[in-house]
């Protein structure tokens, strides 16, 4: 975190884990340019003006409403930001359109439409159609003319995506591929216009398709009642013979996971600015009520078990714009310099996400458990009315549900976050062992009590360095000790994937804090730097626990007796009053009566 040096150089994927950051090169919220500004007030003004006052309608699925409602959205350019103006879109950056998926987050079952559209219902053509698929189908996919949707998910393949039974023959004359299975969970297949299919060719080679509504052999099944998203469309789609023009195969034939997976990088970042969008939404609707809520002949806002839930909701939605924001800004120039060596938007775009696959899993876990919290809680503080449907926190606790199982499940996403950081120690693209191997020295070696840093934010900066080599010296003992076994040891993995997560949740923070405070002053910046002390207190704690468990898993005698010692010395937490700092927090959200930061 040094502030010597002025050039951005942005991490590779995985990198922070080994490397220092330094906060001046790290982009936050308080970057966002006035355009960024002023398309998010869109957003949200969007919301305001056409989906709110309608959502009552929307949950009991009106005909038409939801695709017009998606259609004056394309009117305002909100479907289309993240298009190139070639095909109708408005080419903003990747910041820009993450930003787009913040602001309609609070959008209940519209934002899933949205998200859906503009993610996995528009990009798979965009980043891997022809010339030819692109100037059919983007510029109306981007208008709104035309709504897009996404099959993969099948009754019996649904983590194990490719695992997938719907088969593709090519028709005698060449001419079709006749497609025959079905699909379910379809987000927008009740009224979609396009969507990407994924079949099997010849029953192995994992293919895309490109099925418009209409084509002969294609129907869909009834709407799903589901436990919330109500106004959000899904239904299974089936296919009987379904003919579809070979001109329509999206991509490469074989290569249809490259679509799948590449897509669902971007996907999982952007599913995490929809949930923070929509955990903003519902602690300003909690705060609303606890002050006007009044018992015992006062607001219970005033009472100090309130006041803990309001402070960590907004400490938790902080912490996460912190991250997420940090790897949009790297995914944005990962893609600029792959654009200026040469690579067209589509491969930039896909190979940056790929770059940062690590970042987007970890991103989509904490933003979605974050907003579950939220809705939680908020239910709580609600009391009875939060369990009726007279009020907006109950739809919020409904919808919030799903998203820890769509864009791959919490659980996948965790075992994702380790496979794919050991791939790359194993390719040489991340150089894990030195370090790994300097925690295991610095474990048998004295302690150094001397030349403490007391620099601003030393203690926060000594906590994080603590922490990564906390999952340094854990994973890597786990490797050494389990070798190929440890990928059937799922505990521990998802142990080692939340210290992971949280580590990086907290230097994202400490790195948004620092940059604040250079910028505004220690007093300006006192509520914020109160919420990276509380969560970093807290997931020290978190950090032990998880190094612990795994631990615990795979050593014995001396050896897990030295890497405990290890872990509690890496894991050593400075006094500090968080009951004080969250009435500090709690009280400017009750005094703004909104989240304010």
């Amino acid at each position: 975190m040094s502030t010597q040096t002025n050039t951005t150089t942005s991490l590779k994927g995985g990198e922070w884990l080994i490397k220092e950051s330094n906060a001046f090169e790290t982009f936050t919220p308080e970057d966002f340019n006035e355009e960024q500004q002023m398309v998010k007030g869109m957003c949200l003004q969007f919301l305001e003006s056409e989906v709110m006052p309608a959502i009552d309608r929307i949950d009991k699925m009106e005909e038409g409403l939801m695709p017009s409602l998606m259609t004056k959205a394309g009117e305002q350019g909100l479907l289309g930001v993240a298009i190139p103006e070639a095909f109708g879109g408005l080419g903003k950056d990747f910041i820009t359109s993450t930003l787009v998926n913040e602001g309609l987050g609070a959008g209940y079952s519209f934002s899933v439409a949205v998200a859906a559209h503009t993610g996995i219902g528009t990009l798979p053509i965009l980043y891997f159609g022809t010339e030819a698929q692109k100037e059919k189908y983007i510029p109306k996919l981007a208008s709104g003319e035309w709504k897009g949707a996404y099959g993969l998910t099948e009754p019996n393949s649904g983590s194990d995506a490719l695992g997938a039974k719907t088969t593709a023959v090519l028709s005698e004359d060449g001419k079709h591929y006749l497609l025959n299975g079905q699909k379910c969970w379809i987000t927008n297949g009740g009224f979609a216009d396009i969507y990407t299919v994924f079949a099997k060719v010849d029953g192995d080679k994992f293919t895309g398709f490109i099925v418009e509504r209409g084509m002969e052999g294609f129907t869909q099944g009834p709407e799903e009642h589901k436990m919330g998203i109500k106004g959000s469309s899904t239904v299974q789609l089936y296919f009987q013979d379904c003919k579809v023009p070979v001109e329509n195969v999206l991509g490469e034939i074989g290569k249809g996971h490259i679509i799948a997976f590449n897509i669902l990088n971007i996907g999982r970042l952007k599913l995490c600015a929809a949930a923070l969008g929509g955990a903003k939404g519902a602690l300003n609707t909690t705060i609303e009520y606890a002050n006007t809520r009044e018992q015992f002949k006062t607001a219970i806002a005033n009472f100090g078990a309130i006041k803990y839930k309001l402070a960590e909701m907004a400490i938790r939605i902080w912490v996460g714009e912190s991250a997420l924001y940090r790897t949009s800004k790297w995914i944005d120039d990962k893609e600029v310099e792959l654009q200026q060596a040469g690579k067209p938007f589509n491969e930039a775009l896909l190979g940056a996400a790929e770059e940062y696959a690590i970042e987007c899993a970890i991103l989509k876990v904490d933003g979605s458990e974050v907003l579950d919290y939220v809705v939680d809680e908020g239910v709580q503080i609600h009391g009875g009315n939060g369990f009726s449907d007279e009020y907006m926190i109950s739809r919020a606790y409904r919808d919030s549900r799903i998203n820890r199982i769509y864009e791959g499940t919490n659980e996948i996403n965790r075992l994702l976050t380790v496979d794919m950081v050991l791939k790359r120690a194993m390719k040489g693209k991340l150089d894990l062992m030195g370090p790994a191997m300097a925690v295991s020295k610095e474990l048998m070696s004295i302690p150094d009590f001397g030349n403490e840093d007391e620099g601003a934010f030393a203690a926060e900066r000594k906590a994080i360095v603590n922490m990564k080599k906390a999952i340094l010296m854990t994973a890597g003992a786990a490797v050494q000790k389990l070798m190929m076994s440890l990928q059937n040891e799922q505990e521990i993995l998802m142990n080692i994937a939340d210290m992971a997560l949280w580590t990086f949740h907290a230097e994202s923070a400490l790195l948004r804090l620092i940059k604040l405070t250079d910028k505004q002053g220690e007093s300006a910046a006192s509520l914020q730097a109160d919420m990276t002390r509380v969560y970093i207190n807290d997931v020290l704690d978190k950090v032990n626990k998880a190094g612990k468990d795994a631990i615990n898993a795979f050593a014995e005698g001396d050896e897990q007796r030295m890497m405990l010692l290890g872990l509690k010395r890496f894991t050593k937490a400075q006094p500090y009053n968080v009951k004080d700092a969250r009435r500090r927090i709690a009280d400017k959200l009750i005094a703004d009566n909104r989240y304010s930061f």
